[in-house]
């Protein structure tokens, strides 16, 4: 099998071949890598919410809204602990979560992709592997629930003989 080419995969065209059937016979149909559809770091939200969510992460953004919480709640007294108090708390934590939503989607959004195109590669990679688990995350519920279903029934034959294989073990050891 020909080795990938390391990224950016924008110095070399890279082409999929897709093997489709009808009734006239198999044929090959190029699509592009699903990596090179959607490529998150080359827009500014991506970029953004990519150095963003690792500062956003971290123990200082963490020790930043701790002592903001401190300073607020030690104002206080200052402010009588007035409604428009509280309303700066609460308006300001509503826009940054609300915010932080967008920002934290974003992120598993990109990683989930990661993790799909790392196990497609091991997919692809081993000689007895079932290529069409490749791209699984683009089936339909039903399609996925079709493919559980398979699954549960090889797990299930799998106990099957294992249970199978337990007993006569212990059959002949009697």
């Amino acid at each position: 099998m020909p080795a990938l080419q390391p990224f950016p995969h924008h110095q070399k065209q890279t082409i999929c071949i897709v093997l489709s059937q009808n009734d006239q016979g198999v044929f090959a149909v190029p699509q592009k890598p699903i990596e090179e559809e959607v490529r998150t770091t080359n827009d500014w939200f991506g970029r953004f919410a990519a150095s963003s969510s690792g500062w956003l992460g971290s123990k200082w953004a963490f020790s930043a809204a701790v002592l903001l919480i401190v300073a607020w709640a030690a104002s206080g007294p200052m402010f009588h602990y007035s409604a428009e108090w509280q309303l700066v708390i609460n308006t300001g934590t509503t826009i940054i979560t609300f915010l932080m939503v967008f920002l934290i989607q974003n992120t598993q959004n990109r990683d989930a992709r990661a993790i799909n195109l790392k196990l497609n590669e091991l997919i692809r990679s081993g000689d007895n592997a079932e290529n069409q688990m490749i791209d699984i995350e683009n089936l339909s519920d039903l399609e996925l629930d079709d493919l559980q279903a398979r699954y549960e029934a090889v797990r299930d034959a799998c106990e099957d003989r294992r249970a199978k294989r337990a007993a006569a073990a212990k059959a002949n050891a009697t």
